[in-house]
């Protein structure tokens, strides 16, 4: 069963961020605790890490800004 890779609210005030960079690839293997993107929000860069071990399936590139919850992609 896929995990879902959904954008985080990291602050009270955050309604929005944007993915600046995929620290792996699509199709690649990612292990659960591993930084997988970095998030920016409010001025801010954050690394965030997988969440569980499978194959990585991105839906959304960088650069686009999101809502809070948004699907960014996939473990599989």
């Amino acid at each position: 069963m896929a995990v879902e890779i959904l954008l985080p609210k990291l602050g009270f005030s955050m309604t929005e961020g944007q993915v600046a960079e995929w620290l792996a690839k699509d199709g690649d293997q990612v292990t659960e605790g591993q930084p997988l993107y970095l998030l920016e929000a409010d001025k801010s860069t954050n690394e965030m890490e997988a969440t569980a071990t499978g194959t990585l399936k991105i839906v959304i590139g960088t650069g686009e800004t999101q809502e809070i919850g948004t699907v960014l992609g996939y473990i599989e």
